[in-house]
């Protein structure tokens, strides 16, 4: 299973392409069923437009490292949660730009501060809010906690 993971691993968001699905907490399970490989995926909201991107690259991963019966399940209970995020997913998510949910607050990117606040509740993405720095002033995509 180790070289399944390993070319899971290379699967990025295709929203915020520095983290694995993996990492960003959506890829939930991998199974061997005979000859198929089964994934469990458990988009970040129900209307995710990117899970079929992300189904798309999993098979398309797995299929190039000689896994050619795939077999994708959409898991929606329990509802994927920031809780999930791996602390290498939200330390990339911040190089990148964007700031996940955590205790003490929403620490902007690029200068660290708490000191922030909430333009709007629609960011870039469904997933995302658009917060603004009070201390630098930039303006910052934000994980929704949920």
């Amino acid at each position: 299973m180790g070289d399944i993971w390993e070319l899971l691993d290379s699967v990025m968001d295709p929203e915020i392409p520095v983290i694995s699905l993996y990492e960003l907490g959506v890829l939930q399970d991998i199974r061997r069923d005979g000859d198929a490989v089964k994934l469990v995926l458990t988009p970040t909201y129900i209307g995710c437009p990117a899970l079929g991107i992300m189904e798309e690259d999993a098979r398309a991963a797995l299929t190039a490292g000689g896994y050619h019966q795939v077999i994708v399940e959409t898991r929606l209970a329990p509802a994927w949660t920031t809780a999930w995020l791996t602390p290498e997913a939200r330390r990339k998510m911040t190089a990148y730009g964007v700031a996940s949910p955590q205790e003490g607050g929403i620490a902007c990117p690029q200068c660290g501060s708490v000191n922030t606040e909430v333009i709007s509740e629609f960011g870039s993405t469904a997933c995302k809010s658009l917060f603004r720095c009070v201390a630098c002033h930039e303006p910052f995509d934000v994980f929704k906690a949920i």
